[in-house]
């Protein structure tokens, strides 16, 4: 048989105590999450404005995720950084957007660098088209549509 002592069961509690409270400061602490991509400055001073175009922008700090609606006039490179606390509610903490806009002949016309703090928080409206096929079943909806077939205009299309 082996000389060691044997733990005390106070000991053991303690340290079966000390590990649940350490599991539990663990999972209590901040967690955060990176999601996109922006152009370090270093990148940035590279695109000359007025020189550069869309390809050796590309070429430069890549092709962005989002561009322009309107006939791709501005490329957006977006990042932002997320903070999950415990059970709460996850927090946007930082957010950039950086915007390079391109001239008529695909040239670079202005680099601009936005925060979290130059947004705005923007109202969106829910309006929602109601429709009945919420009324009717399966059946009643292909019931219904037999009346509205014109057997005439059916005959004429061939």
């Amino acid at each position: 048989m082996s000389n060691l002592p044997s733990p005390s069961m106070g000991a053991m509690t303690r340290a079966i105590v000390v590990a649940c409270l350490c599991v539990v400061i663990s999972a209590c602490t901040a967690q955060f999450q990176n999601h996109g991509y922006t152009p370090s400055d270093d990148d940035l001073s590279a695109v000359l404005v007025g020189i550069d175009t869309r390809d050796s922008v590309s070429e430069t700090v890549g092709r962005p995720t989002s561009s322009g609606v309107l006939q791709d006039q501005a490329w957006y490179y977006v990042g932002s950084r997320v903070r999950t606390w415990a059970f709460t509610a996850p927090e946007t903490i930082e957010r950039e957007i950086v915007a390079i806009s391109f001239a008529d002949d695909g040239t670079v016309a202005n680099i601009e660098r936005f925060g979290l703090e130059d947004g705005q928080v923007v109202a969106l409206s829910r309006r929602i088209t109601e429709t009945s096929i919420r009324e009717f079943g399966l059946i009643q909806n292909i019931l219904r549509n037999f009346g509205r077939i014109d057997v005439g205009e059916q005959l004429a299309q061939q």
